[in-house]
């Protein structure tokens, strides 16, 4: 069941969704060649504890850490670690924050260095499919409206869309209904509803959109070793709009 959330609610959703936000805002400026996950991680959980929130993501399932950091070829749930990041590697970083019984949920690909041209165009792309999947969560639009201008973006620059991992709405716990794949046709799908807050989360590729997961369960690599980015904010459905909880 699809929970909406009262203009009030998601005014209180905000907390978590700006803490997310300025997380990802503070981590932009450290990320470099030598710094490791696991400094990225550490950093993590002082951050959430000193604005007051939790790292909803410990435990979860069996989920050891804050964040999850997937380099280059992981799309996604990889696992925070000792290895220093080398110039040229793109590195995602997502986190889901707790904050006054409210999730916020944010990705966000970054350049460690100097990026090839491909990694550039890959992460300017992933980006653009963002915000053009955003500019489509309107009222009385359908869920394959939004993940029509995601797909189309991302085919038409020569990329593919990881169908295997999912977006979901977000509430009091980090994955609530509806799930939805990342691409879609126009006028399929659920229609959006005001007071439905979900993520947008395209895991877009260099290859081909097949994956893999590593015997730890969790991380998710490109089957062809291509590289993957990938952006993610959490958006309400509002009359006004769409609003992004995790906006920087």
């Amino acid at each position: 069941m699809v929970i909406l959330k009262s203009r009030a609610e998601i005014e209180e959703m905000r907390k978590a969704g700006r803490i997310v936000a300025a997380f990802h805002q503070a981590i932009a400026g450290m990320i470099r060649p030598g710094v490791t996950t696991l400094d990225i991680e550490s950093f993590a959980v002082r951050f959430l504890k000193e604005n007051g929130a939790k790292a909803y993501t410990i435990g979860y399932n069996g989920y050891p850490f804050a964040t999850c950091a997937s380099v280059n070829d992981v799309i996604a749930h990889g696992f925070p670690n000792q290895k220093p990041l080398k110039e040229g590697d793109i590195v995602k970083i997502d986190i889901v924050a707790e904050a006054d019984g409210w999730i916020g949920d944010s990705a966000w690909c970054y350049a460690v260095g100097e990026v090839s041209e491909e990694a550039r165009n890959l992460m300017r792309v992933t980006k653009e499919c963002l915000y053009l999947g955003i500019e489509k969560a309107v009222v009385g639009n359908r869920i394959g409206d939004v993940m029509h201008a995601v797909q189309t973006h991302a085919e038409r620059n020569g990329f593919s869309v990881v169908r295997d991992l999912l977006g979901h709405g977000v509430g009091r716990e980090m994955h609530e209904e509806p799930n939805y794949a990342h691409v879609g046709n126009p006028g399929k799908g659920f229609r959006l509803k005001e007071g439905m807050v979900f993520t947008i989360e395209p895991m877009i590729n260099a290859g081909k959109a097949l994956m893999t997961v590593d015997a730890d369960g969790w991380t998710a690599r490109t089957a062809d070793g291509s590289l993957s980015a990938q952006y993610e904010h959490t958006i309400a459905i509002t009359e006004d709009g769409p609003m992004i909880l995790t906006a920087q």
